[in-house]
């Protein structure tokens, strides 16, 4: 009961009720939230400078209409539920985080969801801080976003062969869908180039854990990663 009551306030003063916005509750706990995004960070950037990456920047999320921004590629799915007219309010948000396949088919979202509502509303405190109201308050700061791994300008200026990458992509597949669904394993499918090179040269680096990655990306010359991160960027 408190929760909802928490979230009624809360709602009254964003959309203009006559509540001050000081005297709105808020919607979970913003600081436990933090750490909660953390299960966001390797797809998604929040703060000064965010900018695209595997998924789109978090920054001004609430009342956005989905798919929105013309410089990312969204999913099939996404611009359905766009035209269905999804938008992140908070209800919009709670039940995407909560079950993204089921909330958006088709979405390119890898991310299992989050089963309990505290869970999401405690995330969703945390996002509010950098939408646009409330808006210049201290705990809007620049956030530092840490790279994996450090890779010099001539590996990221590779410009790999998707032909030569689908060719290798052939050991990828036999986990990874070449449609993007995801099954359990993660998809691969529309990445930035960037972000696919730095994700398997970390494992090659041994800087994330999971063994087989590592082993894969450890066979795998330079040249090579530039082109699978070509061929599997250019998949729709």
């Amino acid at each position: 009961m408190r929760l909802a009551i928490s979230i009624i306030t809360l709602w009254a003063a964003l959309t203009g009720a006559a509540l001050g916005e000081e005297s709105a509750e808020a919607i979970g706990d913003s600081e436990r939230g933090a750490k909660m995004f953390k299960k966001c960070k390797s797809c998604h950037q929040l703060g000064d400078g965010a900018k695209h990456k595997i998924g789109p920047h978090l920054n001004g999320i609430f009342f956005r209409p989905a798919a929105t921004f013309d410089d990312f590629k969204y999913s099939k799915g996404m611009y359905a539920a766009r035209e269905a007219g999804l938008v992140w309010d908070i209800d919009g948000l709670s039940r995407f985080i909560e079950d993204p396949r089921g909330t958006v088919p088709g979405t390119k979202m890898s991310f299992h969801g989050l089963p309990k509502e505290k869970d999401r509303f405690d995330l969703l405190a945390f996002l509010r801080i950098y939408s646009d109201n409330p808006q210049n308050i201290p705990e809007a700061a620049p956030t530092a976003i840490k790279v994996e791994v450090e890779l010099s300008p001539e590996i990221l200026a590779i410009v790999g062969d998707p032909d030569y990458g689908e060719y290798l992509a052939t050991e990828c597949t036999t986990c990874h869908q070449s449609s993007g669904d995801f099954d359990g394993i993660p998809g691969i499918v529309g990445w930035p180039n960037e972000d696919f090179v730095i994700a398997m040269h970390a494992y090659k680096l041994k800087k994330r854990d999971h063994p087989v990655m590592q082993m894969m990306a450890g066979r795998l010359a330079d040249d090579e990663i530039a082109a699978l991160a070509a061929y599997f960027g250019n998949l729709n």
